[in-house]
C-alpha cells in the first residue's frame, strides 16, 4: 500500500498579495486548498501514488484568492487544477484519472471488468450523492441523509475481497471519502447522529481509509470542518 514516507511540510496558502509561482517552467503543480473536498481528491491521489516529489502543491486561500490565479493560471478560478506539460487542467474527478494514467505509482483503477464497470457507475453518481447530502442540511438532515448512507452501505457489500468499494482501495474511495467524512463529523457534532450506526460496512470503510497515510495527511481538522459548515450551510445554528 502506497504511503508518504516522510512527513510533508505543507507550503502556506497564497493570498491576494502573494506573488505568482513561475508558470510552465517544467514544474508540475497541483493548485489546491487544504480545506476543499474537491481538491482533496487529487491531493490524496498524488500522495497515494507517491508523487510528493513529482507534483508540487500550491495552496490557494479561497477566501482571499490571488488575482493572477484566474487571470493567468486557471480562468475557472477554482481548485483543484493541475499544471502539467505546458497546460492547466481542472475538475477533480477528471484529475484523479489524469494523474493515475499519466504518472507512476500503483493504479487506482482495477483491471477486473466487473469492478471497473461498477466503479464507473459509482463515480458517475458521486456528484448527485453529494448534492443530496448538502441539500439535506436545509431540512431534516438525519432522515434525508439516511437513504444516501444506506445506499453506500449496500454498495460496499458488492465485493467481499476487501473493505473498500471495489474490494481494494481505488479512485472510487477517493471520490467519496472527503465528503462522507465531512458529513460524518458535522452530523455527529451538530445533530448528535452517528452515520455508521447500523452500517458496519460504512464504519469499516471509514476506519480503513483512515489507516491509509496518503489520505490521513490530507484530513481537515474536525473543528474547522464544523465551523466551515456552520458558517456556510447552517446559519440557523
Amino acid at each position: 500500500m502506497a504511503t508518504a514516507a516522510l512527513k510533508e511540510i505543507l507550503p502556506p496558502s497564497l493570498t491576494s498579495v502573494s506573488e505568482q509561482p513561475p508558470l510552465f517552467d517544467g514544474t508540475t503543480r497541483l493548485y489546491t486548498s487544504y480545506t476543499c473536498p474537491f481538491a482533496q481528491r487529487v491531493w490524496i491521489t498524488r500522495n497515494y501514488k507517491g508523487l510528493q516529489e513529482k507534483i508540487k502543491l500550491v495552496a490557494i486561500d479561497l477566501g482571499d484568492r490571488p488575482a493572477w490565479y484566474k487571470e493567468k493560471v486557471y480562468p475557472e478560478n477554482k481548485v483543484p487544477s493541475l499544471e502539467h506539460n505546458g497546460k492547466v487542467i481542472g475538475e477533480s474527478l477528471d484529475l484523479i484519472k489524469y494523474v493515475d494514467a499519466n504518472f507512476e505509482g500503483p493504479s487506482l483503477v482495477p483491471s477486473d471488468p466487473a469492478k471497473k464497470e461498477f466503479g464507473k457507475k459509482l463515480v458517475s453518481e458521486v456528484d448527485s450523492v453529494t448534492r443530496e447530502l448538502y441539500s439535506a442540511l436545509k431540512g431534516d438532515a438525519i432522515q434525508q441523509t439516511s437513504s444516501v448512507f444506506d445506499s453506500l452501505e449496500n454498495a460496499l457489500g458488492k465485493f467481499d475481497d476487501g473493505p473498500f468499494f471495489l474490494g481494494q482501495f481505488s479512485w472510487v474511495d477517493i471520490a467519496y471519502i472527503p465528503f462522507i467524512e465531512r458529513f460524518q463529523v458535522v452530523l455527529a457534532d451538530v445533530f448528535k447522529h452517528d452515520i455508521t450506526e447500523g452500517r458496519p460496512k460504512l464504519r469499516a470503510w471509514i476506519e480503513e481509509v483512515n489507516k491509509i497515510d496518503a489520505y490521513a495527511r490530507t484530513r481537515t481538522d474536525p473543528k474547522e470542518i464544523v465551523e466551515l459548515f456552520k458558517k456556510r450551510f447552517l446559519p440557523q445554528q
